[in-house]
């Protein structure tokens, strides 16, 4: 399969993915505890209107609304033998879409975590982790996804399941996990232990990165640690559309087009490539982002205190990297958490 991302990373220097799929498809009349990836199915035109909506906004990538397509996850719903098909399905809805834009724009297939937790912690093994995430891909294959796109991973082991398994189906990918906890993941994963692991993969992701995690000083804050380590890959940044505040019954995120188009250039001058958004990240966000990265110079890699001046005070002191900051334990008390 021709390999659509990294064509178009040689044209550009920075490229724009998508923004929120549970937050949108909320607002399309989805439930709390519903499982998104049936709507492939029941609800393809609202599917075909969350693509669209990035895709008109700017994307250069948008991503299958298949995050928790998975049989581990979809067995919740009494839909886990449906995986392949609705990991399939997401894709074709995807593919229609990108085919009519009359421009390139990348399919990426969305994979999630298992919700399970691998061994030697947990019950899960290598092997189903691996045999789970190759059905997604192949299923994500099947549907014209030009990429695999890994997100939301907290543990090292299974990320690495899921680039085994990647490999079996033979399609490139990229990979993301999020730094939660104190400038880690759940799981304890530094961004300088991140990029360590991501080059030492027999087979690694196009690009790698962070994505939702906390606000969008946090995840800057990643980007610096990714880019520090010299790595040549391009990195991604998705960060949430400010902090999430119960009001009347719903969660709303706090981040304004405005400030996202702030934290896009930031994103671009501290090092990542690939920048769109994750919770809360609707539309009118993307568009600003668009424009800002279009109309802003470059400008020099940012400081910390000029990361809070844009966006806004970190919620943790620690960038993870201290010694002992953050850490496993504390990550297996925190509850993995769905791309909203």
């Amino acid at each position: 399969m021709t390999n659509a991302l990294s064509k178009l990373l040689e044209t550009r220097d920075w490229l724009l993915t998508d923004g929120a799929t549970g937050t949108n498809l909320f607002n399309m009349g989805l439930t709390s505890g519903d499982a998104p990836e049936l709507w492939n199915d029941e609800h393809p035109d609202r599917i075909k209107k969350l693509y669209s909506l990035a895709v008109d906004a700017g994307s250069d990538i948008f991503l299958t609304n298949s995050f928790g397509g998975n049989a581990s996850r979809l067995k919740l719903h009494d839909a886990g033998h449906r995986a392949r098909e609705l990991s399939r399905k997401s894709a074709e809805i995807g593919r229609e879409v990108a085919d009519a834009s009359g421009r390139t724009v990348v399919v990426a297939g969305s994979v999630g975590p298992t919700g399970d937790i691998m061994q030697p912690v947990g019950d899960l093994s290598h092997a189903d982790a691996v045999e789970m995430f190759h059905e997604q891909a192949e299923g994500l294959k099947e549907g014209g996804a030009d990429v695999l796109w890994l997100e939301t991973i907290s543990a090292p082991e299974e990320f690495k399941a899921a680039a085994e398994a990647f490999a079996l189906a033979d399609m490139p990918w990229c990979g993301t996990m999020s730094f939660d906890t104190a400038g880690r993941t759940m799981m304890g994963v530094t961004s300088a232990a991140m990029v360590s692991m991501v080059e030492g993969l027999p087979n690694p992701p196009i690009g790698f990165g962070a994505n939702c995690g906390t606000g969008s000083a946090d995840i800057l804050r990643t980007v610096l640690g990714f880019t520090a380590q010299g790595t040549e890959r391009p990195v991604i940044s998705k960060g949430n559309a400010g902090i999430p505040k119960y009001h009347d019954g719903h969660i709303h995120y706090d981040g304004t087009p405005e400030l996202m188009a702030d934290y896009a250039v930031l994103a671009r001058d501290a090092g990542a490539t690939i920048i769109g958004g994750c919770c809360g990240t609707m539309a009118e966000h993307l568009s600003s982002m668009r424009d800002a990265l279009e109309n802003r110079p470059r400008g020099e890699r940012p400081s910390l205190e000029q990361i809070v001046g844009a966006v806004g005070a970190f919620t943790s002191d620690s960038d993870g990297t201290e010694e002992g900051a953050g850490g496993a334990d504390e990550g297996r008390r925190s509850r993995r958490r769905r791309r909203a």
